[in-house]
């Protein structure tokens, strides 16, 4: 089965409760799409883009799936859904309840509108990045060819306030609901 990896991130309330709540609920949401192999720990992280507005929680999980990529996003986006986002009220980079984004899906290269794969700013987010490299630091970025521990190098080189700005959580709901979480 391939592995997609799945970003996770929520700064508002959702239904489910507080942010981390929400991550985890929907990470638990996420096993009706195949088995979860790894989660990464969780982070508090400052905003990108539109910085009036709460810090973020975010993560990674390793997902096996036998969904197509449009079938993995359609399924995604109705989880955001159940956790209050909607996509059409919100702004680029605003306040949410709840997103998901592909990172990676396998080796493959995905360019159409409205799905793109790798994920189109993946080698410039640190908050995407650290928590990948926790879990796969050696998976490959199909488009660069490079692996998730040299996009995240290169960008600590870079732009170290940014990579500074990830900061792990030790939280007890997070490690409590997610044991695979590996230790800091």
């Amino acid at each position: 089965m391939p592995t997609a990896y799945i970003g996770l991130g929520a700064n508002l309330p959702s239904p489910a409760g507080s942010p981390e709540s929400t991550l985890s609920a929907a990470s638990h949401r996420l096993e009706s799409l195949g088995p979860i192999i790894a989660r990464s720990s969780l982070y508090s992280t400052e905003p990108v883009g539109f910085a009036d507005q709460p810090r973020f929680f975010n993560a990674v999980i390793a997902l096996e799936t036998n969904l197509t990529p449009r079938a993995l996003l359609e399924n995604l986006l109705a989880i955001e859904r159940e956790f209050g986002r909607n996509r059409s009220a919100g702004f680029r980079n605003g306040p949410r309840t709840l997103d998901l984004d592909i990172l990676l899906f396998a080796d493959q290269i995905v360019a159409d509108p409205d799905l793109e794969i790798p994920h189109p700013r993946l080698a410039n987010r640190a908050f995407v990045l650290v928590p990948l490299a926790e879990i796969a630091p050696n998976a490959i970025d199909p488009a660069s060819d490079r692996t998730v521990e040299q996009l995240l190098n290169a960008l600590r080189a870079a732009t170290s306030d940014q990579a500074n700005a990830v900061i792990p959580l030790q939280t007890q709901l997070w490690h409590t609901l997610h044991p695979t979480a590996p230790p800091h």
